[in-house]
């Protein structure tokens, strides 16, 4: 029996009535690109996870690279990311000029290592880019307590995180910004790639918006260099039904992934990832029970 690890046909069935109504009135406006959809998804988003901003955008790495490049992270800056994630949150550093500087991650967790973060900053050290790594939230309160003390600005990759929280605090409430992606795997995922970026700040807000969009908020005025990363409406339209439903969705994986614990533990072959005390846990797709799996059949 195939059991496939995410089941967007299901997912589908739930929202099909909406999307084919609220698809048709975008068809017949036909405005496709931000717009309407896009500004309502965005609010929408941002209240769901309890920040002032969300600025929608192309894809997930884009919206890495967009957010580094708005707070000022450029040529030969280092920005220290844990080893332990997606090739793509080195590669934003990468494509924003700057240098990864790769961390250790806790061996319980797989969340970054906070005691190996301090003998990396240097005198070129711009940011610690601390990544949610399979639906929890890093220690962010440390690292808050390590940048502050550093000088060093602390930003979140919250690509698998769509509504964790730590202590009851949010994406983007302790960093100054979080970069997520809608890829359709994600446990809020569209029906092809998108991204956002999460922030508290007006000012950080409105430099990724100008960058999403040619460095432009006015049109055809360009005072710096941009990208064309902006979130279309189709998409927009897609996040805003599964939206309604991604708190049902996320209790569902959290009660998964208690059933894989109970069956695994005991196990001598099987190392079970820890949650950290205060997190809630979202237990994002392709990586909580594919991680266990991995650990499994690997030993």
């Amino acid at each position: 029996m195939l059991i496939p690890l995410v089941d967007l046909k299901a997912q589908h069935r739930q929202i099909a009535d909406e999307l084919q109504q609220r698809l048709a009135r975008l068809f017949e406006n036909t405005a496709f690109v931000l717009g309407e959809e896009v500004a309502s998804f965005e609010h929408e988003f941002a209240r769901f996870s309890g920040v002032k901003h969300c600025v929608g955008v192309a894809n997930g790495t884009d919206a890495l690279e967009i957010m580094l490049r708005a707070v000022g992270v450029g040529d030969r800056d280092e920005v220290i990311v844990p080893v332990n994630s997606f090739v793509a949150t080195a590669f934003a550093v990468m494509r924003a000029g700057a240098v990864p500087k790769f961390v250790d991650s806790d061996p319980e967790t797989h969340l970054i290592d906070v005691e190996t973060v301090a003998p990396h900053i240097k005198r070129r050290t711009k940011a610690i880019l601390a990544v949610h790594l399979y639906g929890q939230m890093a220690p962010m309160e440390e690292l808050k307590t390590l940048a502050d003390q550093t000088g060093v600005l602390l930003l979140e990759d919250a690509a698998q995180a769509h509504g964790a929280s730590r202590h009851d605090q949010g994406l983007a409430s302790v960093g100054l910004a979080a970069a997520t992606s809608f890829y359709p795997s994600k446990n809020l995922g569209g029906y092809g790639d998108g991204g956002a970026v999460l922030t508290n700040s007006d000012d950080l807000a409105a430099a990724v918006r100008a960058l999403r969009n040619y460095g432009s908020e006015v049109k055809h005025h360009h005072p710096r260099v941009g990208f064309n990363s902006r979130l279309d409406a189709i998409q927009a339209v897609v996040l805003s039904a599964k939206l309604k439903h991604l708190a049902t969705w996320n209790k569902a994986r959290r009660q998964a992934a208690g059933r894989y614990d109970k069956l695994l533990s005991g196990l001598d072959a099987v190392t079970l990832p820890v949650t950290l005390l205060g997190n809630e846990h979202v237990c994002t797709c392709t990586s909580y029970a594919c991680h266990v799996a991995t650990r499994y059949c690997a030993d």
